[in-house]
């Protein structure tokens, strides 16, 4: 009984050891590595095996690295991630390129070995123009947008406009001009002035002729007695 159950174990163990190496071998020791582009400034690659093409199952350590076209400008060494968009060999870096032209490399170390290059352009992105009430006001270019008056609106503005004139018209014609009024006042002062000036002529003059009448009967009295 137990060296059936020792026999078992031991074939299973040879059994694993042969399947297991004709598995890796099935695949391949190396892998193929291809740059494929980017999207939105991250670099895109897809990493398959080199014999048989099927995409890696597990982790990659990789390292992706880009030198500018003039080789003033280096960026990386950043690592690969996932590309749920390119899945399943699809892999991408979570860092994005600023925009020019990149000699990009990527190099895998795990779990086999593989290089892949590729001159990338990123493109300059221009600014997504604002929506909404931002750009009521603003017409393409930057330059403000005149609308024109609708007719409610001209209608509206003229019928104002005539009120408002209307009004100043007739508050001028109710409001009696200042220098007019002060002339006025001007002239009834000195009329009045005139009359109490000729009333007292007059007044002075009858009593003057009074007076003198008085004297000349005294006058005439005086004569009759004396002859």
């Amino acid at each position: 009984m137990r060296i059936r159950i020792v026999l078992s174990a031991t074939l299973t163990a040879l059994g694993l050891m042969f399947l297991i190496p004709a598995a890796a071998h099935a695949h391949g020791d190396t892998l193929k590595v291809v740059v494929t582009g980017q999207r939105a400034g991250h670099v895109t690659t897809d990493i398959t095996w080199e014999n048989d093409g099927d995409a890696i199952d597990e982790k990659v350590a990789a390292t992706v690295n880009a030198v500018s076209v003039d080789g003033t400008r280096t960026m990386g060494p950043w690592r690969l991630v996932r590309d749920p968009a390119a899945a399943p060999a699809g892999w991408t870096t979570a860092e994005t390129l600023p925009p020019g032209s990149w000699k990009v490399t990527v190099e895998v170390g795990f779990p086999a070995l593989g290089k892949g290059e590729l001159e990338v352009g990123v493109p300059v992105v221009d600014p997504a123009p604002t929506t909404g009430a931002g750009t009521t006001g603003t017409a393409t270019g930057g330059t403000p947008a005149v609308s024109a008056p609708t007719p409610d609106a001209a209608s509206a503005a003229t019928s104002g406009s005539g009120s408002g004139s209307a009004a100043a018209t007739s508050a001028d014609a109710a409001s009696p001009a200042p220098a007019a009024s002060g002339t006025r006042a001007a002239s009834d002062a000195d009329g009045a002035a005139v009359w109490w000036t000729t009333a007292g002529v007059a007044v002075t003059a009858l009593a003057g002729a009074g007076v003198g009448l008085l004297l000349r009967r005294r006058r005439m009295r005086g004569a009759c007695r004396t002859s």
